[in-house]
């Protein structure tokens, strides 16, 4: 007969992601079943399966290589977990999601709502994280506050203007 499972959904997650941060597949392939639904919000994404999601998550650690998770707080219910973390890392391996890697230093502060099937497998996991900031970081967008940060604002709110002059 199985032993039943006596971890709380909390301490799955946690136990999820310090594998994930010692790069230890071989630990979480087991959470995630073909039904496993991984949203990544600021990329648009919605990876299925465990084939999906683990290779998401090796494209990270590639364009990453040195990137390390920390787990701040974790809050949790039966099935759920909702879980605030902080990233850190250079972004100079492989390319990620079509931007070359600029060499710059990364730090980021995201969430996760995590939802467990009653056997505790993956059911859907939700990632959050500010976007524009991951993209000011690696330099893809300029800093906040700069000139032209500002410049392109000066030039988007003109272009408003001007669309809703012509609409009218």
């Amino acid at each position: 007969m199985p032993v039943p499972e006596t971890r709380t959904v909390g301490e799955i997650v946690r136990d999820t992601y310090t594998a994930l941060d010692r790069r230890d597949f071989d630990a979480v392939r087991p959470l995630w079943i073909e039904d496993s639904v991984n949203h990544v919000l600021p990329l648009g994404m919605s990876l299925r399966g465990p084939r999906e999601i683990e290779a998401f998550i090796r494209n990270v650690f590639a364009a990453v290589p040195d990137w390390r998770l920390s787990i701040e707080n974790i809050v949790e219910d039966e099935r759920h977990a909702v879980v605030q973390w902080s990233g850190e890392g250079t972004f100079d391996g492989l390319s990620f999601e079509g931007i070359e890697p600029s060499g710059r230093r990364l730090s980021l502060r995201g969430c996760d709502v995590v939802r467990l099937t009653a056997d505790g497998t993956l059911e859907e996991d939700t990632t959050y994280f500010d976007g524009a900031e991951w993209a000011r970081q690696v330099g893809l967008l300029p800093p906040r506050g700069s000139s032209l940060d500002k410049g392109i604002t000066e030039a988007f709110n003109a272009l408003t203007r001007l669309r809703r002059k012509l609409d009218a």
